[in-house]
């Protein structure tokens, strides 16, 4: 091969290297221009741009004094550190969701005011039907005699007011009455005197236990009268009967005992946990099973002060009106009793209450679509209505349909959210909560230690330098400015922050130095 052939050769091999090394930059220029400066209309600008427009503080903050807030950023005038910003979504996650107005169509979503009422827990109890003890006369012999004719032969037959219960023939009445009118003909001459005689002489009927019906019947028809019937004082039953015809009685004895059925009593067993709902007064509606669709009305006459040990159960005595009499006793009836004079109380639907076992959770719309569980605590429940003691406000909304898919949205946000929280700050003795760190050794004076350190993730805090109070005890003696150490702080009475432990940082062993060192070695080799 000549020389000639030999350059042109070389000429035409450099002209290529020289093209394709232009065409390498060349590349290299717009592929790293187009790194960084993204084409417009790029999604992953577009969303970078639209989450950096959404999120807008609501103010500034130095994590050391969290509850100053500024409104620009910029230098904490507490610490050595720029202030952090606080987002509308960060640090306000209270377990809430937001939910579209979409969503809430899909869902079938019902909302209803918390209202102040009163509530009336109807308490529905039994009981037995028993006479009224009220409604009761008792039919005595005044004097002694004997019984000539009986009217009435049987207990519990009916009687009525004024009707003849018996007969007697009373030897003692017999006298009084012939001395009555021996004295009313002897006081026809219109003589004072024997008019007081007369008056005593009535006087002495009455003595001998005639009452003033029978004696008004002697003075009209101006006879002797041989019997006397001894008639009903009220309508009712005869409960008790001790009479029989030709027996002797005597002054004081009972012969007949009428109890009235106009009202009678039930005697109803009310559980312990529900007296405090009842009182005299309270009005109540009694039902029987011998009388379908019949009510009977009534009222709590008392509330008697004992309790049956074996079912914690009071007496309550109840007065119902009894028309027509068809409530006897021994019956047994159902009583629902209504609350006297109870309080407005805050209410929701029962269904807006959710039972989770360990509590009661209820779901409280706060506009805009967003949603938020609250713990509540229920009083008493009644009419599709719950009593809500402590947790909501009057006129606030709450969820009463699809609740339960809020409520597991709302647990799931919040596992979510613990579980990306940092680490909890531990306790180094009971009641004591320090918070770890590392860093380097700036200054020691005689009460404060600067220290330049690294994030504080339980604190929140980035890295800053700034100064801590020194322990009671003192720092360790091996402690010198510009030490790399491991330290515990906690927070003091004043609000600062101390030193509760520190140390020096341990040097790796040397035998794993020289493993790494090695291991590099033979990295390099590769």
């Amino acid at each position: 091969m000549s020389n000639r052939t030999v350059v042109v050769t070389l000429v035409i091999v450099g002209l290529m290297a020289a093209g394709g090394y232009g065409v390498y930059q060349l590349g290299m220029h717009r592929g790293m221009h187009m790194t960084l400066s993204p084409p417009a209309g790029d999604p992953a600008q577009s969303d970078a741009q639209v989450v950096s427009d959404q999120k807008t503080p609501l103010y500034w903050y130095d994590p050391m004094v969290p509850q100053q807030k500024f409104e620009k950023p910029g230098k904490s005038p507490f610490m050595d550190m720029q202030l952090v910003p606080k987002y509308a979504e960060a640090g306000t996650d209270d377990g809430s969701v937001k939910i579209s107005a979409r969503l809430e169509q899909n869902l079938g979503l019902r909302v209803a005011k918390v209202s102040k009422g009163v509530l009336a827990p109807t308490v529905d109890v039994v009981g037995s039907v028993a006479y009224n003890e009220r409604d009761l006369a008792l039919v005595q012999a005044r004097a002694n005699g004997f019984i000539e004719k009986l009217y009435v032969r049987a207990p519990l037959d009916a009687v009525k007011k004024g009707q003849v219960l018996a007969a007697l023939y009373v030897p003692e009445w017999v006298a009084a009455q012939e001395e009555f009118l021996a004295a009313r003909r002897i006081a026809a001459q219109s003589t004072p005197d024997l008019g007081r005689l007369l008056e005593g002489a009535r006087q002495r009927m009455r003595l001998v236990g005639m009452s003033d019906e029978q004696i008004g019947l002697v003075e009209k028809t101006g006879q002797v009268q041989l019997r006397l019937n001894v008639t009903a004082p009220r309508a009712g039953v005869v409960a008790e009967l001790s009479a029989r015809e030709g027996m002797t009685v005597m002054a004081g004895a009972a012969l007949f005992r009428i109890n009235g059925l106009s009202t009678v009593w039930v005697n109803a067993d009310v559980p312990e946990s529900q007296a405090r709902w009842l009182a005299p007064g309270s009005v109540a509606t009694a039902r029987a099973a011998a009388y379908p669709g019949r009510l009977f009305n009534g009222k709590v006459e008392a509330l008697l002060p004992e309790v049956d040990v074996a079912t914690r159960t009071l007496k309550a005595r109840v007065e119902i009106t009894n028309p027509e009499q068809r409530l006897t006793p021994g019956m047994f009836v159902t009583v629902s009793i209504s609350p006297l004079n109870a309080a407005p109380v805050l209410l929701v639907p029962t269904e807006a209450v959710i039972e989770t076992g360990t509590r009661r959770v209820v779901i409280v719309a706060q506009g805009g679509g967003r949603f938020a569980p609250l713990d509540v605590e229920v009083g008493v429940e009644a009419n599709g209505q719950s009593e809500i003691r402590q947790g909501l406000k009057d006129q606030q909304q709450v969820v009463v349909s699809g609740q339960f898919l809020i409520d597991s949205e709302a647990s799931l946000k919040a596992t979510v959210t613990r579980m990306s929280e940092p680490p909890a700050a531990q306790a180094s003795a009971p009641g004591e909560v320090t918070h770890q760190g590392k860093g380097t050794v700036d200054q020691i004076s005689n009460d404060m230690i600067t220290l330049s350190h690294g994030p504080i993730t339980s604190l929140h805090w980035g890295a800053m330098t700034m100064g801590f109070k020194l322990p009671a005890e003192g720092l360790p003696n091996t402690i010198t400015v510009g030490d790399h150490v491991s330290f515990q702080i906690r927070k003091t009475a004043t609000g600062g922050y101390e030193i509760a432990t520190i140390a020096l940082d341990e040097p790796a062993p040397a035998a794993a130095m020289s493993s790494e060192m090695q291991d590099g070695a033979k990295g390099g080799q590769r």
